[in-house]
């Protein structure tokens, strides 16, 4: 049964790298494996689990929080903030690959939709870096990253799935993934000072005149995405609103940010809703999928299998922790970051549990990691978002040099979060207190 575990596996990465839709393989291969070995009589489970997940009140957060994300991607929020962010950080060496970071932390708490905010910076700003003469590696680097954020900021899609997944609760996710998050932007932001600063040539300072730049302008920018990133995250931090409940009031937020911009048309409403149910059905047919192939998974003795392997490697928990991530990072050169998340927490949750490993800690770690999966070649989304809407000039290659330091920054700040679990888990205990938890 171990070598027919281990060939279930292999057919379904195989399937996947060929191309074939992630949902219908996961439940294909799990009806023939588990007719095969384990009957159908084992698939009676199977609507149960599915009913549990289309009545999981959390996961109502996933639409509310893609429908917040489009629309405020139709009404020109992100073409604000960077001209705006651009004007304030361009004076400086660097300063508009910082201006990237800074509006990419910014998109990350409000819209959270990586595609999105790749494809718009890279459509906006690429061009003026490149007419600003900064390295192209460099502004294809920073745009990809910073787009990425979206993925380990609050609120984000994956960590919704994560919690759910992990049986984390999503608020205390939320808040233990602050931290990492500005950590990753403040890392970002030091190494394009520091790379500024030793290649100046490379991230010119353009000039930009007085007339151009006002405090009131840019603070009548920045304040209503302000305002809606503490509507929304600071209603679940202080427990006035569940992240389900908080996701509503972003939602709402957004419609009314739109409707500011004049950007609330019928086509654009039309449009966000359109897409929002393609995204919302494509993540729970994903789930549901997972969830068939989990349970023949388990069925057939997985669970016990990995568990077995995982207790006799060298270092214990240390050991399972250094493979589980070294794991999850290679999937990330070949798979997407739902296939990984579906396919492979089911497994390492149970494992986990068993070595008495702090889940909010663990999930925070798997959220970084995965997002490492936009970044690394050749399957990196965000490589194939930015080349495609590039310059003709910008290669490929430019582009995955670009991103190599701050993939080796993600890996870092991996690292600094494992030797420091506080970091994560020091917030959420924090507040945790301060409601008398």
């Amino acid at each position: 049964m171990a070598v027919w575990l281990i060939i279930m596996f292999v057919v379904l990465i195989v399937l996947l790298l060929m191309g074939y839709p992630v949902a219908f393989t996961l439940g294909a291969v799990a009806l023939v494996f588990g007719s095969l070995f384990l009957g159908l009589d084992h698939f009676t489970l199977l609507p149960l689990r599915i009913w549990g997940i289309m009545t999981n009140f959390t996961l109502i957060a996933v639409p509310l929080f893609v429908f917040m994300g489009v629309v405020l991607d139709r009404s020109g929020l992100a073409e604000e903030l960077l001209e705006t962010m651009g004007k304030l950080c361009g004076r400086l060496n660097g300063g508009l690959a910082l201006s990237i970071v800074m509006v990419g932390a910014m998109l990350a708490a409000t819209t959270g939709v990586v595609g999105a905010t790749v494809v718009t910076m890279g459509i906006i700003a690429l061009p003026t870096m490149l007419r600003h003469n900064y390295s192209a590696p460099l502004a294809t680097g920073t745009i990809a990253a910073s787009g990425t954020l979206g993925q380990i900021i609050p609120p984000s899609i994956i960590l919704i799935l994560l919690g759910d997944g992990m049986g984390v609760p999503v608020g205390r996710l939320f808040m233990g993934a602050v931290i990492p998050g500005f950590m990753l932007v403040l890392l970002f932001a030091a190494y394009i000072i520091i790379y500024s600063w030793y290649k100046p040539d490379a991230a010119p300072a353009p000039d930009i005149s007085v007339s151009e730049f006002s405090y009131m302008d840019s603070f009548a920018t920045l304040l209503p995405p302000l305002i809606l990133i503490l509507a929304v995250l600071g209603s679940i931090f202080f427990g006035i609103a569940s992240p389900t409940e908080s996701a509503a009031v972003g939602a709402i937020g957004a419609l009314m940010l739109a409707a500011i911009h004049k950007k609330l048309t019928l086509v654009n409403l039309k449009d966000a809703m359109q897409q929002t149910t393609k995204l919302t059905s494509m993540v729970f047919m994903i789930l549901i999928g997972a969830t068939a192939f989990g349970l023949v998974f388990r069925g057939m003795g997985g669970d016990s299998l990995v568990l077995e392997v995982m207790s006799d490697l060298p270092g214990g928990m240390w050991g399972f922790l250094c493979i589980s991530m070294l794991l999850i990072f290679i999937l990330g050169f070949f798979l997407d970051f739902l296939q990984i998340c579906f396919i492979v927490i089911p497994i390492l949750a149970p494992i986990a549990n068993q070595f008495d490993i702090d889940l909010l800690w663990f999930t925070v770690l798997i959220a970084i990691n995965l997002q490492t999966s936009f970044l690394t070649p050749p399957f990196g989304f965000s490589l194939f978002y930015l080349k495609a809407v590039a310059p003709p000039e910008v290669r490929i290659q430019d582009i995955y040099k670009g991103i190599m330091p701050f993939v080796f920054l993600q890996i870092v700040t991996m690292i600094i979060i494992i030797l420091i679990p506080d970091l994560v888990t020091g917030l959420p205990d924090l507040l945790d207190s301060i409601h008398g938890l």
